[in-house]
């Protein structure tokens, strides 16, 4: 089965992608929304949080473009000082205020010049992903590939991964233990009842009473 790469027109369809595929990307994500306004300039792509209820901001492109870093940065901006009216608005998602928004940019590639000013980026929680949507059969998924992470999310997929690896020794016992006990037993050979001899009763001697 041969695997073609579907090129993405624009980014409004890039983010109807991300919405349906998040956990590919990360998780635990929960989508709260897409190009939701936070100011007059200032929409966000994908709003997200995850697990632990902190803000995710989606920045997508679909081609290279060093802007979406300094656009994403201002967004977090924006979206740290109204976080509060954020989580009283969508009360019915699980949002944390306690924590400051975290970044993922996705586009097709990521110049050099963006790679290394993200890495000397510090206080703020970036993950840049590589993608790219692809067709195989009949089937259509959006290829995820990581360029940079943060330590936290680095530290995550390794936990992941370990979960993964380990196998539950006890749940194996136990089947096989059923396992055991749902086998008929073997046959024994059945041994020829042999007959008891019967016990010759002894009896006492009759003594003669005619003497010579």
């Amino acid at each position: 089965m041969s695997i073609e790469e579907i090129s993405v027109k624009n980014e409004k369809e890039l983010e109807d992608i991300v919405a349906k595929e998040t956990e590919s990307i990360e998780k635990g994500l929960t989508i709260i929304g897409n190009q939701i306004p936070i100011n007059a300039h200032t929409r966000l792509d994908v709003l997200c949080h995850d697990e632990n209820g902190q803000l995710v901001i989606f920045k997508l492109s679909t081609n290279e473009d060093d802007m979406m870093l300094f656009e994403g940065l201002k967004a977090l901006n924006h979206l740290d000082t109204t976080k509060h009216m954020l989580k009283f608005y969508y009360q019915n998602f699980k949002i944390s205020d306690k924590e400051p928004p975290r970044l993922i940019l996705l586009a097709p590639t990521f110049s050099k010049n963006l790679l290394t000013i993200t890495k000397h980026i510090s206080g703020i929680r970036i993950d840049l992903y590589e993608w790219e949507y692809l067709k195989f059969g009949d089937n259509k998924a959006l290829r995820i590939k990581p360029i940079s992470l943060s330590k936290v999310t680095e530290e995550k997929l390794k936990s992941t991964r370990k979960e993964r690896k380990v196998k539950p020794p006890v749940k194996a016992e136990k089947q096989q233990a059923q396992e055991v006990t749902m086998e008929p037993p073997e046959p024994k050979p059945i041994s020829p009842i042999q007959p008891k001899e019967e016990e010759k009763e002894e009896r006492p001697k009759k003594k003669s009473l005619l003497r010579f």
